[in-house]
């Protein structure tokens, strides 16, 4: 994984900070593209493994549609309202489709750890409930920008 760095380390998360934050948030924003180049972007739920960002996508979207054309994609987590909050982090590369789509709960041993993850972080649950409609998608990131505005403010 390359780590891309724009505005410069000093705003750069660590490791830590990176795979902290990537846990307690909640929902990316995941970019596409179509056969003829229209970039589409929506939001989803994700769970990150420390190596790899796991998405469970609606088989019948748009995005799997496009992903299994093209399978480049770019997310962004970020938060922070004024410009002094602002953090977040991108990360690109190809997705891969993992398990059964839609799934249906055969056994994938790939999936256990974010099935674990996910079911926990989003239903409090212990075991992954399957709608037969969603399909996971794994994003290995082949770059990693990441930045929080509030070191900043310990620069002077």
């Amino acid at each position: 994984m390359t780590v891309i760095q724009r505005r410069g380390r000093r705003i750069m998360m660590t490791e830590a900070e990176r795979d902290t934050y990537l846990a307690e948030q909640r929902t990316c924003r995941v970019a596409t593209v179509s056969a003829d180049g229209r970039p589409h972007i929506g939001a989803l739920w994700f769970v990150w493994d420390g190596a790899s960002l796991w998405l469970y996508s609606i088989t019948r979207s748009l995005r799997s549609s496009q992903l299994r054309h093209d399978p480049r994609m770019a997310v962004v987590v970020d938060d922070g309202a004024e410009y002094g909050e602002l953090r977040g982090v991108e990360l690109s590369g190809e997705a891969l489709f993992v398990g059964e789509a839609p799934r249906t709960g055969e056994d994938c041993p790939e999936l256990v750890g974010p099935e674990r993850l996910f079911a926990a972080k989003y239903f409090g649950m212990d075991v992954m409930p399957h709608d037969g409609r969603h399909a996971w998608l794994r994003l290995t990131p082949q770059t990693v920008t990441s930045w929080d505005f509030r070191k900043l403010a310990d620069l002077g």
